[in-house]
């Protein structure tokens, strides 16, 4: 069985099964669920199947799939209001990134270095301290963000996810009782990997030594693709052997962190996630035969899919 995972996004979830991607929400003013597929285009494919180096494309690709996915649903969910273009898209993204480079890579570098004692110390103390404040500092946005009322509907959504693929791993039926059992903790979450993310960056990071400050922010800025590239190798391969004793100890944080980017979802929002993983994980004569369904008035989710956008 293929590996597969998503994304909870603005009043629903988008699931991915190998190239085929769909996002399913649920329309807020009539609340059907509406689910469409989300193209996407391979760059250089050989160059994305080198370990470490797929690392990189599929952080990027996630990065773009993600702001397209989140585009998607709220064009669906709220079709009312108006959506940004591509050139907002892009806009958007670029934004994201800079903003996020500054405030966890710039700013951890500058206020430690700003500490003479550091700043002329130990190199591996220096980046170890830089590190645990890059982490507090992540902890403190994630949590701060938890309590924001729309992004707590993200993260039930973000459950929803995981209790789905969860019951899809396990060989069971996707029915909102097979998924509400499981946990809404998943080993290869995206926040996982940002978890694993911060500290790779500690030893990658030490490898440029206790230069100037500004060899220490173009080495941080060069070597992000190193560290994005390994980060991603370790998360599938805690993936894997998650049964290992080793492997869950070393998981254990990513797990814990995700106790605040997920929450208990709704029946609502687990019939929005099945839909979404049915989706891509059907075979198109099955989905035919829910779309009729659908249009005789049989379908139990009231699913509003377009066979003209079907893989």
């Amino acid at each position: 069985m293929p590996p597969v995972g998503g994304q909870a996004v603005l009043e629903g979830v988008m699931m991915q099964n190998g190239d085929r991607i769909a996002v399913a929400v649920r329309r807020q003013d009539d609340q059907k669920i509406v689910v469409r597929d989300l193209p996407i285009k391979q760059v250089l494919p050989r160059l994305s199947k080198i370990p470490v180096i797929r690392g990189v494309f599929r952080f990027v690709s996630m990065l773009v799939l993600g702001i397209r996915a989140l585009n998607l649903s709220a064009s669906l969910a709220f079709p009312d209001d108006e959506q940004l273009g591509k050139g907002g898209t892009a806009i958007t993204m670029i934004v994201a990134v800079a903003i996020a480079v500054g405030v966890f890579v710039v700013l951890p570098l500058f206020v430690v270095n700003s500490f003479e004692s550091l700043r002329a110390g130990n190199s591996v103390v220096f980046n170890l301290i830089e590190g645990v404040f890059r982490l507090a500092l992540f902890l403190a946005y994630v949590f701060a963000i938890s309590r924001m009322k729309e992004i707590k509907r993200v993260f039930q959504y973000h459950g929803a996810e995981h209790k789905t693929v969860h019951a899809y791993e396990a060989g069971l039926d996707l029915t909102v009782d097979n998924a509400r059992t499981y946990t809404t903790l998943h080993p290869r979450c995206g926040t996982a990997f940002l978890m694993i993310v911060l500290v790779i960056a500690i030893l990658v990071f030490s490898l440029a030594g206790n230069p100037t400050l500004w060899l220490k922010l173009l080495s941080r800025i060069l070597l992000l693709p190193v560290v994005a590239g390994v980060s991603y190798e370790v998360l599938q391969y805690t993936g894997r052997h998650a049964d290992r004793r080793l492997v869950r100890a070393f998981s254990a944080p990513g797990l814990w962190l995700q106790r605040l980017t997920t929450a208990e979802p709704t029946d609502d929002m687990l019939e929005v996630a099945i839909a979404s993983l049915k989706h891509v994980t059907e075979t198109v004569t099955e989905r035919d035969k829910a779309v009729a369904d659908t249009a005789a008035g049989a379908d139990d989710l009231a699913s509003d899919r377009n066979p003209a956008c079907a893989t």
